[in-house]
């Protein structure tokens, strides 16, 4: 009995959620720009710039490429290369934007808010803005076409560094844990969007398409515009508000005006049928006020006729003729005399 109250309690909770709210919550969680939070920026971005500098200077990370690229992964573990190459589509921008962009629509449907979407479209904007400024500034290319062997392969026209794969796939799948409603929620997605975006960048680097420094590189570059988002927070909020002003405006211009009230109408005095036209009628007393009468006249104090001594009345309006000779209940009827012959 437990386990089936448990389920039920389970089923109501998860059917209340996926219907839409009355109105948008008062309270929604937007995260700020914590110190916690400012200190990671700092480390993630010290990590970052640790990066391109080991790789301009052709340190022991380019020499690690090189080794990791004559490995040859996909030789060695030739089984996983089918699942592999559907694994690397969670961090293609185009199918998971589109799955994301779906859920976080429902979402904005139901709590009257569209800061999800907004928010997405944002990281993206900033993804694609820095990640594309970085590939296109450093022109590194990529294992399949490195011309010298140890070289880092900078400035000769590539879009390898960092992996796009790799940060798309931070933003896309971090953006469920930076608007997550609950703390556990929050670290559960953190956890899941992290994994997932590390196997992205490792599967790339299984298939020949990115060096190992690439991968390393777009994973800190996602994270530091998820670190970075909450700077973004005020101009979501204004433009936010901006369109809910021009869908409230779009709304007006398409509605009808509202319709004139109508003009107040005298009440209508009745008129019992005996009374004659010259003397009007006084005014009918409420139904509320007749039945306290009632009431009260039924619980007032004094004496009490039975039912047995009432005389009887015939009903105003009725057919049937008075009956003179009827007798309340409890009289004895008088004989009538006998009469002979």
């Amino acid at each position: 009995m437990r386990t089936e109250r448990n389920l039920t309690r389970r089923l109501d909770r998860v059917f209340a959620r996926l219907d839409r709210e009355p109105e948008r919550p008062a309270h929604i969680d937007v995260p700020r720009m914590s110190r916690h939070r400012v200190v990671l920026f700092s480390s993630t971005l010290a990590f970052y710039l640790a990066i391109v500098w080991a790789v301009v200077t052709t340190s022991w990370l380019v020499r690690l490429d090189w080794q990791v690229m004559f490995f040859r992964p996909y030789q060695q573990w030739p089984s996983i290369h089918a699942f592999l190459d559907y694994y690397v589509v969670l961090g293609q921008r185009g199918p998971t934007a589109v799955m994301v962009a779906a859920w976080l629509g429902w979402r904005s449907w139901r709590q009257h808010t569209v800061r999800p979407l907004l928010t997405l479209a944002a990281s993206l904007l900033l993804l694609n803005l820095t990640v594309g400024a970085a590939k296109l500034g450093m022109g590194r290319l990529g294992p399949h076409y490195a011309t010298v062997i140890g070289s880092n392969e900078m400035g000769l026209g590539g879009d390898i560094f960092p992996s796009g794969h790799t940060a798309n796939a931070v933003v896309t799948w971090g953006i469920l844990a930076y608007l997550a409603s609950t703390p556990r929620a929050r670290r559960w997605l953190s956890a899941l969007s992290a994994v997932t975006s590390l196997g992205v960048g490792l599967t790339t680097v299984y298939l020949g398409t990115h060096w190992l420094s690439d991968v390393l590189l777009g994973w800190a570059a996602g994270l530091l515009i998820l670190l970075a988002l909450p700077w973004s927070e005020p101009l979501i909020a204004k433009a936010e508000l901006c369109l809910f002003a021009l869908r409230d405006r779009w709304r007006a211009r398409r509605g009808r005006p509202a319709a004139e009230p109508a003009a107040p109408v005298a009440p209508v005095v009745l008129r019992p049928l005996s009374a004659s036209a010259e003397q009007p009628a006084p005014a009918r007393e409420p139904v509320s006020s007749t039945r306290a009468s009632r009431g009260l006249a039924h619980l007032a104090p004094g004496p009490h006729t039975a039912r047995s001594e009432r005389t009887p009345v015939t009903p105003a309006g009725s057919r049937r003729p008075p009956h003179a000779d009827r007798l309340p209940r409890g009289t004895s009827q008088p004989a009538r005399p006998l009469t002979g012959g």
